[in-house]
């Protein structure tokens, strides 16, 4: 645990591997040089200046955590407020918070953000005096205040409001240190919008390694508007987190020798017994995946593999041998439960169109949909249009809708229809995507998912579990994401599996939307 001290105009950490009250005056002694023999002199007061001693200490630090008050000597004064800034050689002002790993606040959804580790309390105070004084900021604190979250609009308000604010004080290129601050300000003074999964928590409105985030998009567009034109570029962003990242499979017995791949490869052209099938695909694991990653090979895949298009389960069986059991089943037990609704109820924000108010009668319908497709499917496309291809940054010019880009996630076939004749219609290779068969819409028979003009039958019969198959298949088969799916396919990636969080890089939209669904 890092507690912050404070000792007249000097601040230090402060780190405690031990959470006691005589630890605790321990290390501000050692910190500020305060000879030990004083240690008895030593008064600590909480917010409310009452004194606080050993009895109380730890559980108050753990359940109230806030800034306390530190004396020397026995002339005690107890009437100036914890938070005053004059204070006197024999006052130590504390900040501390509590810092959680990032695990365990992705195990504890429903909750509040639990990382927020070395409060930046000046940034705070700044964000908090910015809004209170400036026209409209004293109502996106009151929206935050009785929802624990802003809406887009409210959020755009925000940024325009801080942005200008910066530019006025420090230019139009206001330096990096600056903009960290603002973010830094925005998440300490309304923690349901910090991102947990993020390194920093505030990424989504400035991101210091790429120079991405809300905040740096509106100064761009500011310093477009004053054709103020920088030469300086923004870096890239390092982050390679995703489908065709090389990595090392979750759980294998051993690696076989190849005399031994080249006999199972052999067994599967032409074994009809399903348990052999899924042996020997095992067996073969660590070559197939050598073979996706090799741009020269990926496209051979199914030649030597062909049991892929007519034995269904074996994505599962690949994925699972990737990133193991929990890992596998986390869209399965989280989106019926957790996401499913939350994502229904922020759509409701959103501008209404037709097809937007079909989904979202069909996503909240109880029975059995008419018309369009059922309540999950629908429900995923939702998520879809909370984050649309033109969320990517700045619109461009033919820019693809969410009503436009379902057809890269999901098409509807006629039962009866030929699949090969769909096939065969396919004029170009592209991402995975699902192939829905049916009487209707809502009465799916079976699922394919299309790649490489190949159809994998699924072993799902239902809209989730098709859904959950073709986002394996992906890593299955190390191909990236849909362009015009991105964004949608990065936020089931980091917040539903856990994949690669914190090393796949995000738009602030993704990390914004994750800030309000797990808290």
């Amino acid at each position: 645990m890092l507690l912050r001290v404070q000792l007249g105009e000097e601040q230090k950490y402060v780190k405690l591997s031990e959470l006691t009250f005589n630890a605790f005056l321990k290390e501000v002694c050692l910190k500020f040089n305060i000879p030990e023999s004083r240690k008895p002199d030593i008064k600590v007061y909480d917010q409310s200046d009452t004194e606080v001693d050993s009895d109380v200490f730890e559980e108050l630090v753990k359940e109230s955590p806030g800034t306390f008050r530190i004396m020397l000597g026995n002339g005690l004064d107890t009437s100036h407020s914890s938070s005053c800034s004059g204070t006197s050689d024999d006052t130590i002002i504390l900040n501390f918070t509590v810092c959680d790993d990032v695990e365990e606040v992705a195990a504890g959804e429903g909750s509040q953000p639990k990382r927020l580790c070395h409060i930046n309390y000046e940034a705070k105070a700044l964000i908090e005096k910015i809004l209170t004084s400036k026209p409209g900021g004293e109502r996106i604190m009151q929206e935050y205040g009785k929802t624990k979250s802003l809406t887009d609009a409210t959020r755009r308000q925000m940024i325009n409001i801080l942005a200008a604010e910066m530019t006025e004080t420090h230019g139009t290129s206001p330096p990096k240190s600056v903009r960290v601050m603002y973010a830094q300000g925005i998440v300490a003074l309304f923690p349901y919008l910090e991102d947990p999964y993020s390194q920093h928590g505030y990424d989504h409105y400035y991101d210091p390694e790429s120079g991405s985030g809300y905040l740096a998009w509106r100064l761009k567009t500011i310093q477009r508007k004053t054709a103020e034109e920088r030469g300086a570029s923004v870096s890239k962003s390092p982050k390679v987190g995703g489908p065709g990242r090389d990595r090392q499979p979750f759980t294998y017995d051993r690696e076989p020798s190849d005399e031994d791949v080249e006999a199972a490869i052999a067994v599967l052209r032409h074994s009809a017994d399903e348990n052999t099938v899924r042996e020997k695909m095992k067996m073969t694991f660590i070559y197939r995946q050598a073979m996706v990653n090799d741009e020269a090979k990926s496209s051979d895949v199914f030649s030597v593999f062909p049991r892929f298009l007519d034995t269904p389960g074996l994505i599962e069986q690949d994925f699972r041998l990737l990133f193991g059991e929990a890992t596998a089943n986390k869209f399965l037990e989280k989106w019926p439960t957790t996401f499913k609704a939350k994502v229904i109820k922020e759509s409701h924000g959103l501008v209404s169109t037709t097809e937007l108010l079909d989904l979202m009668r069909n996503a909240e319908s109880a029975a059995e949909v008419e018309n369009g497709w059922d309540s999950d499917m629908s429900a995923i496309l939702l998520l879809l249009h909370l984050l649309p291809p033109s969320a990517q940054g700045r619109k461009r010019p033919g820019k693809m809708s969410a009503y436009q880009a379902v057809d890269q996630l999901i098409r509807f076939q006629k039962v009866g229809t030929s699949v090969q004749q769909h096939l065969d219609n396919i004029t170009q290779s592209s991402q995975p995507y699902l192939l829905a068969q049916g009487s209707t819409q809502s009465s799916i028979h079976s699922y394919f998912i299309v790649v490489d003009k190949h159809a994998l039958p699924c072993k799902a019969t239902g809209s989730v579990g098709a859904f959950d198959e073709v986002f394996k298949a992906h890593y299955v088969f190390g191909t990236s994401y849909s362009s015009s799916l991105s964004s949608f396919f990065t936020f089931v990636q980091t917040t539903i599996y856990n994949i690669d969080m914190g090393e796949t890089k995000e738009t602030p939209r993704v990390a914004e939307l994750r800030a309000r669904m797990v808290r």
